[in-house]
């Protein structure tokens, strides 16, 4: 078998409505433990209102994207990005989540390598930052795995408001 076939395969498609289950099934204690915990009908809904408003913007404003497998489609997460100022430079910050039936498997990478793809390619801003937990192994890894550089430990407010200790990966786009 050849690198390229061991390399899990998958499709990005910008976020839509018929996409909201993704959140409602994303919105779990067990996928929000590192995130602040669940979140509520009205707080889901604002989301998936801006995960919308956000994949109808211009490319470089940021993308949310549905990720599915690349062979059959199925919806297995989200992967996105958008602007931010971070220490006074204007950059992207990225997130993203896996159901956890499609976790351990690589997939996570494969989608945020394809995110980093298309922000190089629509992108106006020169690094991608990902913020997750120093209490969340699996995140760093990915991030590890993607091509991220950690940067250090920081205080990230998250959600809004409550300061969490945080890893601060960053990738250079160009």
């Amino acid at each position: 078998m050849t690198p390229a076939q061991d390399t899990p395969r998958v499709r990005l498609t910008a976020w839509s409505a018929a996409d909201f289950w993704l959140l409602e099934r994303k919105n779990s204690a067990e996928m929000t433990r590192f995130l602040g915990g669940p979140e509520s009908e009205d707080k889901l809904a604002a989301r998936q209102r801006r995960y919308e408003a956000l994949s109808a913007r211009e490319p470089a404003a940021g993308r949310m994207f549905r990720v599915g497998l690349a062979d059959t489609g199925e919806g297995i997460g989200s992967v996105g990005f958008w602007e931010r100022e971070w220490r006074g430079e204007p950059v992207y910050e990225a997130g993203w989540g896996v159901l956890p039936e499609y976790q351990g498997r690589g997939l996570a990478v494969a989608a945020l390598t394809e995110l980093l793809a298309y922000a190089r390619a629509h992108g106006t801003r020169d690094t991608v930052h990902a913020f997750p937990g120093t209490d969340h192994p699996a995140s760093n890894a990915v991030c590890r795995r993607a091509g991220f550089t950690h940067l250090g430990d920081v205080d990230f407010e998250y959600p809004p408001g409550v300061p969490h200790p945080s890893s601060d990966w960053c990738h250079r786009l160009r």
